[in-house]
């Protein structure tokens, strides 16, 4: 089977040009591993960017790169006809037998139902919720990206879900659906955290920092529990486009010692304080199948995450994680206080929530779950 993988790549996203190595976002790259374990497949990984970059052919044995230039008129300004056209032209070359578009955030979606090959979606965030939570103005990037995922979706022969959350956003809308949650980098399993003793116990909140991720409030919440017991909160992440939640943010972490912004962390970086951290929080408004949930599980780090999104789908209360109600300041801090005082609770949640993540997210289960999906959807076309 030749399947061609519409995505971005990262060296775009930050502007990376003069990097001569393509690398993606956590939840493709990990697909891309499974795909790498595969040898019945042939997989043609697609994406556009605004400037030239050099890049290997393949990527893996069986995985071919293209990297595709398109001119700043041809994304978002018009409605991005330069990366569809570019991106149709390619795939007349590679002759896929079908085509997955990963995300509706950018061109990728819009492309593949553009392709003139079979083709299903995955939705990484739900553009329509979270312009609703952000309150997008009409005609903003948000406001666009909605309007454009509730055009494209019915155009596909199916939407991969990587939540039922996603499922019932998109339910009425897409023609086919499966539910099918992220695969998560092989290396994480590796790590099994373990804080050193002697240095103080380590709360690790990883994201965006704007309001939907809800940092601000979460501060303020712990505040009850600062003169309790010593720990430190290390939040990791670009600081967004939103100035005014963003200026209060650094005022919060100034006056509170026991806070620290770490900034951006990469992969090598994330597992490091993954290895050390005493607990993952992440107290967001909305969310759809946040990575760094399954990361922490797959590195044996116990969870308290707000019961909100697709996170129900992935956090099993009481056993995998903890749950709060990101608007109730007294339900966040005693859910981080339980976490910081039982150790006996922490060790049994890391300990259950990797044997999930073992059975549910390791990349050759889930490439292999894609394959039946692309098989079923090509046995549904009609015989010529």
């Amino acid at each position: 089977m030749r399947i061609a993988i519409l995505t971005t790549d990262s060296r775009e996203h930050y502007k990376d040009y003069v990097n001569p190595v393509p690398y993606f976002g956590t939840a493709p790259e990990a697909l891309l591993q499974g795909f790498a374990q595969l040898k019945d497949v042939e997989v043609h990984v697609v994406c556009c960017a605004r400037e030239a970059v050099k890049s290997p052919e393949k990527v893996a044995a069986n995985i071919y790169y293209h990297a595709l230039v398109v001119p700043k008129i041809g994304w978002m300004k018009t409605l991005y006809q330069g990366c569809i056209r570019a991106t149709r032209k390619k795939l007349a070359e590679i002759q896929p037998d079908i085509v997955h578009g990963q995300g509706t955030e950018r061109d990728c979606a819009i492309s593949a139902v553009s392709s003139g090959f079979p083709n299903v979606l995955t939705i990484h965030g739900n553009m329509g919720l979270i312009a609703k939570v952000n309150r997008a103005k009409t005609f903003s990037f948000f406001w666009l990206a909605a309007q454009l995922e509730k055009r494209t979706i019915p155009r596909s022969q199916g939407v991969v879900c990587i939540t039922r959350y996603t499922e019932e956003a998109v339910r009425s809308l897409a023609k086919r659906t499966w539910v099918v949650p992220n695969a998560v980098d092989a290396s994480f399993f590796e790590i099994n955290a373990e804080p050193p003793s002697g240095k103080l116990p380590r709360i690790l909140c990883v994201g965006l920092i704007c309001v939907r991720k809800n940092q601000n409030a979460f501060i303020r919440a712990l505040d009850s529990l600062s003169p309790k017991g010593k720990f430190e909160v290390l939040f990791l992440g670009h600081k967004g486009p939103e100035r005014a939640y963003v200026d209060e943010f650094t005022a919060l972490i100034r006056d509170r010692p026991w806070c620290v912004y770490g900034g951006m962390a990469d992969r090598a970086a994330l597992k490091q304080h993954f290895r050390e951290a005493t607990a993952l929080a992440l107290p967001s408004l909305e969310d759809n199948c946040p990575m760094v949930v399954l990361e922490a599980m797959a590195a044996r780090v116990p969870v308290v995450a707000a019961n909100v999104g697709g996170l129900p789908d992935l956090i099993e209360e009481g056993k995998t994680g903890l749950f709060c109600d990101p608007l109730d300041a007294r339900g966040m801090a005693g859910a981080m206080e339980a976490i910081l005082r039982d150790n006996s609770l922490r060790r049994n949640l890391g300990q259950n929530g990797k044997q999930q993540a073992m059975v549910r997210f390791l990349p050759e289960m889930v490439a292999q779950r894609h394959v039946d999906i692309y098989r079923e959807v090509l046995d549904a076309r009609p015989k010529r």
